[in-house]
């Protein structure tokens, strides 16, 4: 029996749609782009390179085929300039809005950098796809919308008071995504991205996410730190289960969409847990680490714990969670070791 996910792929693959997506050059967006180019859809990406990386181009140039690739057409742009969206959106169909200042400790280094690119940015994405009437906008929201809410697992409509500026920019998102649809008819979903992880996730930097930061250590015989007590716990997400996440709420119907859905796996897996995850998966691929975990203090801003109902999605859009954190972490180990010892 074909999945919902696998009935829209085939029919994207007949009847092909031209699609933006903005961070084209980061993480997750990088990831759309490669499944988007191999479905035979036309794609636009647009990206400053602020976070995103021309290497990730790259690579997806060498996943896809050339006739797939000439589908593809780059804008060097920055969402914070209005021009740069209303040329970005010309003749899209759907929009897939990943552009964004992300982590919880640079919003609070610097607010006023990530407001700008997480509000300021966003409102003009959406008032561009609102003149040119694409058929929908799918934003990457977060599950730092939450807050200090303390119920677990996170349903959509229970949320507390933001703990980081960049939980504010991201829930300022969602109110704008709801005054569009009230005040202007227009069309959006925010997908509530819990703990993304997956080949292309930038291990560089203050604020790497945890997974490729550890396992770039683990490799390097280095140590690797742990936030707290090791004892919090994630909802970890595999960057396929956001894909498929995105493609489904864009290709959805008119009744699915105006909502917020969380995109995760319904798990939970501490910093303790992981750790040992990962020691354990390298280790099955010639790497032996043995060093210890090295405990600082909490950071600030950091949930204690996040677990995402998947109820909602799995309902409305036909999600199905593909990877788990187990399954994510050894098919995505490869690109990370091929990564971080080449020479």
């Amino acid at each position: 029996m074909r999945t919902r996910y696998g009935q829209a792929k085939a029919d994207l693959k007949a009847r092909p749609k031209t699609w933006l997506v903005t961070g084209v050059a980061g993480f997750i967006g990088s990831n759309l782009l490669e499944t988007l180019l191999s479905l035979g859809q036309s794609v636009v990406g647009i990206d400053n390179f602020a976070t995103g990386h021309q290497h990730n181009l790259d690579e997806v140039q060498r996943e896809v085929s050339k006739e797939q690739w000439a589908r593809f057409t780059f804008i060097a742009g920055d969402i914070r300039n209005l021009e740069d969206c209303k040329k970005a959106v010309t003749g899209v169909d759907f929009v897939l809005h990943q552009a964004a200042l992300g982590s919880v400790p640079r919003s609070i280094n610097d607010p006023i950098s990530t407001n700008q690119a997480n509000v300021d940015g966003f409102l003009n994405m959406l008032v561009a796809s609102k003149d040119v009437g694409v058929r929908s906008f799918i934003y990457a929201a977060s599950s730092s919308t939450y807050g200090d809410h303390p119920d677990l697992p996170k349903v959509e409509d229970k949320i507390g008071s933001p703990l980081s500026p960049y939980a504010v920019t991201k829930y300022i998102n969602e109110l704008y995504g709801e005054v569009f649809a009230r005040t202007y008819g227009f069309k959006t979903i925010g997908l509530r991205y819990f703990n993304v992880f997956g080949p292309r996730q930038d291990p560089e930097g203050a604020y790497a996410a945890v997974i490729p930061r550890w396992i770039a250590a683990m490799i390097a015989g280095e140590e690797v730190y742990i936030n707290g007590d090791g004892e919090s716990s994630r909802d970890f997400c595999y960057v396929e289960n956001a894909v498929q996440a995105n493609i489904l709420a864009a290709v959805s119907a008119d009744d699915k969409k105006n909502q917020v859905y969380n995109v995760a796996c319904n798990g939970r897996t501490s910093l303790n847990q992981l750790f040992r995850m990962l020691v354990e998966g390298l280790g099955k691929e010639g790497f032996g680490y043995t060093k210890p975990p090295v405990y600082l203090d909490f950071r600030e801003g950091d949930v204690r714990h996040s677990q995402a109902s998947i109820g909602k999605i799995s309902k409305e859009l036909g999600y199905e969670c593909s990877h788990l954190i187990e399954d994510g972490v050894l098919t995505a180990l490869p690109w990370y070791i091929k990564r971080y010892t080449a020479s």
